[in-house]
């Protein structure tokens, strides 16, 4: 995606001067992306948005990581003309926990809804939503990256590094922004009323936020076949080291088995044929035995998010810039596009700090009720103390009590509404 015409950076040292934008988006991942085109689509101009990303779209493009989409999150993709996109749907979702007692089954047919949620790969998403930001005619300047910035009387002065195959600058007439002093080292800046972090990194890469948590656990993914797949069926099954993801994808499944760090170095270590045998010995034989796994990959797992995500009284924070979590239920990506939607109504008319103050308000119960679900469900299940019993005969009334189930859906599906 090429830079608009409009495009508002320049190469003067002085950040009070030249042009600038409303909204500066740094990150153009789906969150970043989506919260540009949920703007356009709200009224503001495409000219005075900008999104910022150390990637190409091409880049993002090819990323063939898995992930997870809910129901919600396909309403956001519908609006701004994202979806349809390939994506395997969810009709049912199993929970259970390992060699103990207590299930449940969450099922699309109770809720009135196409699919629970949907399996897609990141780089079909950012395709999707990039096409989307290219038909709005939002700027963009890729690859680059905000080294630092400067506030000053009526905005921002962001600091770019510049990396290869940045496209030339185009002009855009200039912000009123007055001049305070603050003089910023020579090189490209741009100007914005307002700056939203949205690019937010792994937990192992992260600055520590005021609520930091390390699960002392390791994600290890891969794309698995078994001889016996149930069709739009994902699972959720709970071990004494975290929680184990199976996710239809076509006619595989997305693997997200979250262990202790020494098990999984071992797994990395494994042939496919012994890697295989483990994940049958931890799952069971619910979709027949595994018979193909992909190369594995692994990342570290940990809680990092700030109860207040505003940088400053002119930035802040969202989706996995601002929160977070442990991947359990799926609900980060889905999170972060919640987080887009409200930012998104506040903003396009209005790209002042007091309407993010109001954002910071109105996303405090979502965020909060999501991470102490991901976060409870990531600590207390993944262990074998005697409060296991307790939390089977959860599962148990969970499954037999619609209201409780249902309760549990919405929150998977919509949040805190």
């Amino acid at each position: 995606m090429a830079a608009d015409p409009s495009s508002g950076a320049d190469t003067g040292a002085d950040p009070s001067a030249g042009p600038g934008f409303d909204i500066a988006i740094c990150g153009a991942g789906p969150v970043g992306m989506a919260l540009a085109a949920l703007l356009a689509r709200r009224g503001m101009a495409p000219s005075r948005i900008d999104l910022i990303d150390a990637k190409t779209l091409a880049q993002a493009s090819a990323d063939p990581r898995s992930i997870a989409l809910s129901h919600g999150s396909r309403q956001i993709l519908e609006e701004i003309g994202a979806w349809p996109l390939p994506a395997t749907a969810i009709h049912q979702i199993h929970v259970s926990r390992s060699g103990r007692f207590g299930r449940s089954l969450i099922d699309r047919a109770e809720h009135g809804v196409p699919a629970l949620g949907y399996v897609t790969r990141y780089g079909d998403l950012v395709t999707a939503l990039g096409a989307a930001c290219d038909r709005a005619g939002i700027a963009s300047l890729r690859p680059a990256r905000v080294t630092d910035y400067s506030e000053i009387e009526a905005g921002l002065a962001l600091k770019l590094q510049q990396l290869p195959q940045l496209p030339p600058l185009p002009q855009l007439p200039p912000l009123p922004l007055p001049h305070t002093g603050d003089d910023m080292p020579a090189g490209r800046t741009v100007r914005a009323a307002i700056m939203v972090q949205a690019e937010g990194g792994l937990f192992g890469d992260q600055q520590g936020k005021a609520r930091r948590h390390d699960y002392q656990q390791t994600a290890v993914i891969a794309q698995v076949r078994s001889s016996a797949p149930l069709a739009h069926r994902a699972f959720e099954r709970f071990t004494d080291e975290g929680p184990l993801a199976l996710l239809p994808q076509g006619e595989e499944y997305s693997l997200v088995w979250c262990v202790r760090p020494a098990t999984a170095q071992t797994l990395l270590a494994l042939d496919d044929g012994a890697f295989l045998a483990r994940l049958g010995a931890a799952f069971g034989a619910r979709v027949g035995s595994f018979t193909h796994a992909s190369p594995r990959l692994a990342f570290p797992l940990g809680l990092n998010a700030d109860p207040d995500p505003r940088g400053s009284a002119r930035s802040v924070a969202i989706g996995n810039a601002a929160q977070t979590l442990h991947p359990v239920a799926g609900q980060g990506l889905n999170l972060g596009l919640r987080d887009a939607t409200v930012l998104a109504r506040l903003l396009a008319h209005d790209a002042t700090p007091a309407q993010l103050a109001r954002f910071t308000e109105l996303r405090r119960q979502d965020r909060r009720l999501t991470m102490r679900l991901t976060d409870t469900m990531a600590r207390v299940f993944a262990n074998d103390t005697p409060a296991q019993t307790l939390l089977g005969l959860s599962l148990a009334a969970i499954d037999v009590v619609a209201p409780a189930r249902g309760l549990l859906a919405e929150l998977m599906m919509y949040g805190r509404r």
